[in-house]
């Protein structure tokens, strides 16, 4: 593991703008924008498109996700959205849940990983279960102590979006498996940005969104299927899922047979000449960064952040509480004044989550923007 210099020159972004709010959207690759407006030329040109076209770069994007984040290539389903992944997840387990089952959310979890799991237990009877948030704040332990034989999903992130409260998936996948519950974790603040044990947690779903730490355009996101459900139903029939979708002249035998893998729970239009190619190019930077130097990085970034915090009166989370690359600071009782947007004004992004100031910094992040951070939080915090 390194700590990398600042990946400044591989974006866009001008000198003025310290940018500090990734957990809310990431800033974009050159090279991603290269790439996405060539796709979006190629539409130009629709005769030099062949049927593998519509393959070849979810293929890639398979075989680069095993790359960076572990598990098998045939595991991975390219979706256009976290809400897509996770709607996939719950409609492949609802038929396995029975009236009075419990499916275990967190409190103020994102609604992407609570409203499917709200229909799911409408449709048949389940109990939507919400751990509230741990005074101690370790969110580990809360989720461990409501996991028994009666809860037969458990539908988690891998750290709470709200303030990057860390949450280790080891114990509670084991946790799960154990009492035989499902696990379905939605990993979008994370993924790319720190590493993911998935050899240990196993999950029974992993869903991110592409748009934050995986530095993905809008509209392209990942899911991970664990080899025992790869044979559920899917989210929708797509015809580009079955075995015989290459071979266009044969469309109308129609096929009763999926493509091998977690294929079958790729989205219909892939968008494989537009999104893809961006998406590609952003996998690619990831796995020649390596997320360990990314996690180290991000976390040597945020460290001096705390450190000041600290010296100005805000409340953090204890260190083994956070992740490396987020985290979320209590505003001092007696500030009153509106620190996202006074910050704004001086070309500096964070955001607010709930009543946390939320500081989430990518590679671009240079040692001028940390000291205008730090010089700012300083004037507005007196």
């Amino acid at each position: 593991m390194s700590t990398l210099p600042s990946q400044r020159h591989l974006f866009s972004i001008p000198d003025e703008i310290a940018y500090f709010n990734c957990a809310y959207n990431s800033p974009q690759l050159n090279e991603s924008l290269n790439r996405l407006l060539s796709g979006i030329r190629a539409k130009n040109h629709p005769w030099e498109r062949t049927p593998a076209s519509f393959f070849d770069d979810a293929e890639t994007i398979r075989h680069l996700s095993s790359a960076v984040f572990g598990g098998d290539a045939e595991g991975y389903a390219v979706v256009p959205a976290a809400s897509y992944g996770l709607s996939t997840a719950a409609r492949a387990v609802e038929p396995h849940l029975q009236q009075g089952d419990l499916i275990l959310v967190i409190a103020e979890e994102f609604p992407s990983n609570v409203l499917p799991w709200k229909r799911t237990a409408q449709e048949v009877g389940a109990v939507l279960e919400t751990v509230p948030a741990p005074e101690h704040g370790n969110w580990t332990q809360a989720i461990l102590e409501r996991i028994n034989r009666g809860v037969k999903v458990v539908a988690v992130s891998t750290c709470h979006w709200t303030n990057g409260a860390y949450i280790d998936l080891r114990p509670i996948g084991k946790a799960c498996r154990d009492v035989g519950s499902v696990l379905v974790v939605d990993a979008t603040q994370s993924l790319g940005a720190m590493p993911f044990p998935l050899a240990e947690v196993k999950p029974d779903f992993l869903v991110a969104a592409g748009y934050k730490w995986l530095l993905c355009p809008y509209g392209f996101s990942l899911l991970y299927v664990s080899d025992q459900w790869r044979s559920a139903r899917p989210l929708e029939e797509t015809w580009l899922a079955r075995h015989n979708a290459e071979d266009f002249t044969a469309l109308v035998k129609y096929s009763d047979t999926y493509m091998p893998g977690a294929r079958r729970f790729d989205v219909g239009e892939k968008c494989t000449a537009t999104i893809l190619p961006g998406a590609i190019a952003a996998l690619e930077q990831l796995k020649a960064w390596g997320i360990e130097n990314i996690a180290v990085t991000l976390s040597t970034i945020n460290s001096a952040i705390v450190a000041h915090l600290e010296q100005l009166g805000f409340q953090l989370p204890d260190e083994t509480q956070r992740c490396p690359h987020m985290f979320g600071a209590q505003l001092p009782m007696a500030h009153t004044g509106n620190f996202v947007a006074d910050l704004k004004k001086r070309n500096i992004f964070i955001s607010q989550r709930g009543n946390a100031l939320r500081f989430a910094p990518h590679l671009h992040v240079s040692e001028h923007d940390l000291n205008r951070l730090m010089e700012a939080l300083s004037a507005l915090a007196k």
